[in-house]
Protein backbone atom coordinates (compact mmCIF):
# COMPACT_ATOMS: atom_id res chain seq x y z
CA UNK A 1 0.00 0.00 0.00
CA UNK A 2 1.32 3.39 -1.38
CA UNK A 3 2.23 5.87 1.89
CA UNK A 4 1.16 9.19 0.41
CA UNK A 5 2.20 12.24 2.32
CA UNK A 6 -1.27 14.32 2.45
CA UNK A 7 -1.72 17.80 1.81
CA UNK A 8 -2.79 19.33 5.34
CA UNK A 9 -2.69 23.07 4.23
CA UNK A 10 -4.59 22.64 0.83
CA UNK A 11 -7.37 25.18 0.48
CA UNK A 12 -5.51 27.30 3.75
CA UNK A 13 -1.94 28.38 2.63
CA UNK A 14 -2.75 27.84 -0.90
CA UNK A 15 -6.18 27.44 -3.24
CA UNK A 16 -7.13 23.79 -3.40
CA UNK A 17 -7.61 24.38 -7.07
CA UNK A 18 -5.00 23.94 -9.11
CA UNK A 19 -6.34 26.27 -12.28
CA UNK A 20 -6.63 29.45 -9.62
CA UNK A 21 -2.52 28.26 -8.22
CA UNK A 22 -1.92 28.65 -12.18
CA UNK A 23 -3.78 32.17 -12.76
CA UNK A 24 -1.62 33.51 -9.90
CA UNK A 25 1.38 31.74 -11.32
CA UNK A 26 1.00 33.14 -14.51
CA UNK A 27 -0.14 36.18 -13.13
CA UNK A 28 3.40 36.54 -11.05
CA UNK A 29 5.52 35.88 -14.09
CA UNK A 30 3.76 38.64 -15.60
CA UNK A 31 4.91 40.61 -13.41
CA UNK A 32 8.53 39.27 -13.43
CA UNK A 33 8.90 39.22 -17.08
CA UNK A 34 7.75 42.99 -17.37
CA UNK A 35 10.48 44.01 -14.91
CA UNK A 36 12.79 41.75 -16.23
CA UNK A 37 13.42 40.19 -12.89
CA UNK A 38 14.10 36.74 -15.34
CA UNK A 39 18.06 36.28 -13.97
CA UNK A 40 19.52 34.79 -16.95
CA UNK A 41 22.51 32.57 -16.29
CA UNK A 42 21.12 31.37 -13.00
CA UNK A 43 20.77 27.62 -13.36
CA UNK A 44 20.30 27.36 -9.29
CA UNK A 45 22.13 24.39 -7.31
CA UNK A 46 19.51 24.97 -4.23
CA UNK A 47 16.91 28.13 -3.57
CA UNK A 48 15.51 29.67 -0.55
CA UNK A 49 12.04 30.32 -0.22
CA UNK A 50 9.21 31.80 1.92
CA UNK A 51 6.60 29.44 2.97
CA UNK A 52 3.43 31.61 4.41
CA UNK A 53 0.23 31.81 2.31
CA UNK A 54 0.43 32.30 -1.31
CA UNK A 55 -1.13 35.55 -1.01
CA UNK A 56 1.42 36.97 0.93
CA UNK A 57 4.87 35.07 0.10
CA UNK A 58 3.25 33.36 -3.39
CA UNK A 59 5.16 36.17 -6.16
CA UNK A 60 8.40 36.04 -4.00
CA UNK A 61 8.54 31.50 -3.59
CA UNK A 62 7.18 31.63 -7.32
CA UNK A 63 10.75 34.24 -8.17
CA UNK A 64 13.01 31.01 -7.34
CA UNK A 65 10.77 28.08 -7.96
CA UNK A 66 10.64 29.30 -12.04
CA UNK A 67 14.25 29.06 -12.11
CA UNK A 68 14.54 25.23 -10.57
CA UNK A 69 13.39 23.65 -14.26
CA UNK A 70 16.70 25.04 -15.72
CA UNK A 71 18.36 22.91 -13.82
CA UNK A 72 16.26 19.76 -15.63
CA UNK A 73 16.28 18.38 -12.01
CA UNK A 74 15.46 14.47 -11.73
CA UNK A 75 15.78 15.17 -7.68
CA UNK A 76 14.30 17.79 -5.45
CA UNK A 77 15.20 17.78 -1.36
CA UNK A 78 12.75 20.00 0.35
CA UNK A 79 14.15 21.24 3.98
CA UNK A 80 12.01 23.06 6.54
CA UNK A 81 11.30 23.85 9.95
CA UNK A 82 9.12 21.84 12.20
CA UNK A 83 6.26 24.77 13.43
CA UNK A 84 4.04 21.73 14.94
CA UNK A 85 5.77 18.82 16.36
CA UNK A 86 8.43 18.42 18.71
CA UNK A 87 11.12 16.71 16.73
CA UNK A 88 14.36 14.99 18.12
CA UNK A 89 17.09 15.83 15.21
CA UNK A 90 15.42 15.72 11.90
CA UNK A 91 12.66 13.70 10.20
CA UNK A 92 12.97 11.99 7.11
CA UNK A 93 9.79 11.62 5.07
CA UNK A 94 9.51 8.22 3.57
CA UNK A 95 6.36 8.78 1.57
CA UNK A 96 5.52 7.13 -2.32
CA UNK A 97 4.11 10.69 -3.07
CA UNK A 98 3.06 13.96 -2.21
CA UNK A 99 -0.41 15.06 -2.92
CA UNK A 100 -0.72 18.72 -4.77
CA UNK A 101 -3.69 20.40 -7.01
CA UNK A 102 -1.90 19.24 -9.83
CA UNK A 103 -1.74 15.78 -9.07
CA UNK A 104 0.87 13.64 -6.58
CA UNK A 105 4.63 14.31 -6.51
CA UNK A 106 6.48 11.11 -6.79
CA UNK A 107 9.19 10.31 -3.32
CA UNK A 108 12.08 9.51 -3.83
CA UNK A 109 13.50 6.33 -2.49
CA UNK A 110 16.77 6.08 -3.77
CA UNK A 111 17.61 9.87 -1.89
CA UNK A 112 15.59 8.47 1.20
CA UNK A 113 17.63 5.11 0.96
CA UNK A 114 21.03 7.18 0.61
CA UNK A 115 20.45 10.11 3.45
CA UNK A 116 19.72 7.46 5.81
CA UNK A 117 23.42 6.60 5.51
CA UNK A 118 24.15 9.95 6.31
CA UNK A 119 22.28 10.81 9.37
CA UNK A 120 20.17 9.01 11.72
CA UNK A 121 17.37 10.28 10.87
CA UNK A 122 13.54 9.88 13.03
CA UNK A 123 10.25 9.77 11.10
CA UNK A 124 7.57 11.71 12.39
CA UNK A 125 4.62 11.18 10.41
CA UNK A 126 2.24 13.83 12.12
CA UNK A 127 5.04 17.00 11.83
CA UNK A 128 4.84 15.84 7.86
CA UNK A 129 1.03 16.15 7.70
CA UNK A 130 0.80 19.46 9.21
CA UNK A 131 3.95 21.38 8.20
CA UNK A 132 3.13 24.06 5.82
CA UNK A 133 7.04 25.45 5.22
CA UNK A 134 7.87 22.26 3.54
CA UNK A 135 4.73 21.82 2.10
CA UNK A 136 3.87 25.43 0.29
CA UNK A 137 6.71 24.14 -2.42
CA UNK A 138 5.18 21.05 -3.34
CA UNK A 139 2.50 23.14 -5.61
CA UNK A 140 5.07 24.53 -7.08
CA UNK A 141 7.23 21.41 -7.94
CA UNK A 142 4.62 20.07 -8.94
CA UNK A 143 3.63 22.81 -11.47
CA UNK A 144 6.82 23.21 -13.00
CA UNK A 145 8.76 20.21 -12.80
CA UNK A 146 5.92 17.36 -13.29
CA UNK A 147 8.28 14.09 -13.72
CA UNK A 148 10.62 15.10 -10.40
CA UNK A 149 11.28 13.10 -7.47
CA UNK A 150 10.82 14.93 -4.12
CA UNK A 151 12.14 13.92 -0.86
CA UNK A 152 11.11 16.21 2.46
CA UNK A 153 13.28 16.99 5.48
CA UNK A 154 11.66 18.53 8.66
CA UNK A 155 14.04 19.36 11.23
CA UNK A 156 13.89 20.02 14.98
CA UNK A 157 16.63 19.82 17.69
CA UNK A 158 19.34 19.67 14.53
CA UNK A 159 22.06 22.33 14.48
CA UNK A 160 23.06 24.03 11.06
CA UNK A 161 25.98 21.78 10.60
CA UNK A 162 23.83 18.26 10.89
CA UNK A 163 21.75 20.05 8.10
CA UNK A 164 24.49 21.17 5.79
CA UNK A 165 26.00 17.63 6.26
CA UNK A 166 22.44 16.20 4.59
CA UNK A 167 22.16 19.21 1.93
CA UNK A 168 26.04 18.46 0.57
CA UNK A 169 25.18 14.51 0.19
CA UNK A 170 21.81 15.01 -1.33
CA UNK A 171 23.44 17.13 -3.87
CA UNK A 172 26.07 14.17 -4.61
CA UNK A 173 22.78 12.70 -6.50
CA UNK A 174 22.40 13.75 -10.09
CA UNK A 175 20.97 16.85 -11.25
CA UNK A 176 19.63 17.88 -7.71
CA UNK A 177 18.05 20.59 -6.56
CA UNK A 178 18.02 22.22 -2.52
CA UNK A 179 14.78 23.68 -1.81
CA UNK A 180 15.26 25.68 1.82
CA UNK A 181 12.11 27.22 3.58
CA UNK A 182 12.20 30.03 5.48
CA UNK A 183 10.36 33.24 6.36
CA UNK A 184 12.09 36.28 8.14
CA UNK A 185 11.29 38.34 10.92
CA UNK A 186 7.90 38.47 12.82
CA UNK A 187 5.62 41.13 13.57
CA UNK A 188 7.75 44.04 13.91
CA UNK A 189 6.83 47.69 12.42
CA UNK A 190 7.79 47.80 8.46
CA UNK A 191 11.03 49.76 9.26
CA UNK A 192 12.11 47.59 11.81
CA UNK A 193 11.57 44.32 9.97
CA UNK A 194 13.87 45.69 6.92
CA UNK A 195 16.40 46.37 9.21
CA UNK A 196 16.80 42.62 10.51
CA UNK A 197 15.66 41.35 7.23
CA UNK A 198 19.06 43.15 5.80
CA UNK A 199 20.90 41.33 8.03
CA UNK A 200 19.96 38.11 6.36
CA UNK A 201 19.75 39.12 3.21
CA UNK A 202 23.94 40.38 3.34
CA UNK A 203 24.49 37.01 4.92
CA UNK A 204 22.86 35.49 1.14
CA UNK A 205 24.97 37.90 -0.27
CA UNK A 206 27.95 37.41 1.33
CA UNK A 207 28.12 33.72 1.98
CA UNK A 208 28.95 34.62 5.24
CA UNK A 209 27.03 32.67 7.85
CA UNK A 210 28.17 34.30 10.63
CA UNK A 211 26.07 37.22 10.16
CA UNK A 212 23.18 35.86 10.72
CA UNK A 213 23.95 35.79 14.55
CA UNK A 214 23.84 39.50 14.30
CA UNK A 215 19.97 39.81 14.41
CA UNK A 216 18.59 37.71 11.58
CA UNK A 217 15.34 36.85 13.02
CA UNK A 218 13.99 33.79 10.00
CA UNK A 219 12.22 30.89 11.39
CA UNK A 220 14.27 28.79 9.24
CA UNK A 221 17.73 30.50 10.00
CA UNK A 222 19.02 26.58 10.75
CA UNK A 223 18.02 25.71 7.44
CA UNK A 224 19.54 29.21 6.04
CA UNK A 225 22.73 28.91 7.60
CA UNK A 226 22.97 25.09 6.61
CA UNK A 227 22.54 26.56 2.90
CA UNK A 228 24.59 29.25 3.01
CA UNK A 229 27.39 26.93 4.84
CA UNK A 230 26.82 24.55 1.54
CA UNK A 231 27.01 27.30 -0.87
CA UNK A 232 30.31 28.93 0.74
CA UNK A 233 32.06 25.61 0.94
CA UNK A 234 31.01 24.42 -2.68
CA UNK A 235 32.28 27.77 -4.20
CA UNK A 236 28.85 28.81 -5.61
CA UNK A 237 27.35 32.25 -6.13
CA UNK A 238 24.08 33.44 -4.54
CA UNK A 239 21.71 35.70 -5.78
CA UNK A 240 18.83 37.67 -3.89
CA UNK A 241 16.02 37.53 -6.18
CA UNK A 242 13.36 38.83 -4.33
CA UNK A 243 12.89 40.55 -0.84
CA UNK A 244 9.30 42.02 0.63
CA UNK A 245 7.18 42.12 3.95
CA UNK A 246 3.21 41.39 4.06
CA UNK A 247 2.65 45.09 4.91
CA UNK A 248 3.55 45.42 0.58
CA UNK A 249 0.40 42.82 0.37
CA UNK A 250 -1.96 44.13 3.37
CA UNK A 251 -0.66 47.90 3.14
CA UNK A 252 -1.11 47.37 7.06
CA UNK A 253 2.80 48.17 8.00
CA UNK A 254 2.59 48.44 11.89
CA UNK A 255 3.21 44.41 12.30
CA UNK A 256 4.74 42.55 9.15
CA UNK A 257 6.53 39.32 8.49
CA UNK A 258 9.42 39.13 5.96
CA UNK A 259 9.82 37.11 2.71
CA UNK A 260 13.18 36.26 0.49
CA UNK A 261 13.45 34.23 -1.94
CA UNK A 262 17.26 33.60 -3.47
CA UNK A 263 19.47 31.43 -5.70
CA UNK A 264 22.72 29.49 -5.00
CA UNK A 265 24.17 28.53 -8.28
CA UNK A 266 27.68 27.82 -10.12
Amino acid sequence: MEMIRRAGNRGKFYPSDGAVIEKMILQWNAILDEHGMTFPGIVPEATVCPHAGYVYSGFTANTAHRLIPRKEPLHVLVVGPSHHVYIDGMSLGVFDGYETPFGTLAGDPEAVKFLRQVYPFTFAPQAHFLEHSTETQFPFLKYYNPDVKVTEVIYGTAGPGEVAKVIAAFKQLPRSVVVVSTDLSHYYPQEEANKLDAICIEAVKTLDVSLLDRGCEACGKTGLAAVIQTAALAGWKSEVLDYRTSGDVTGDYSAVVGYMSAAFYE
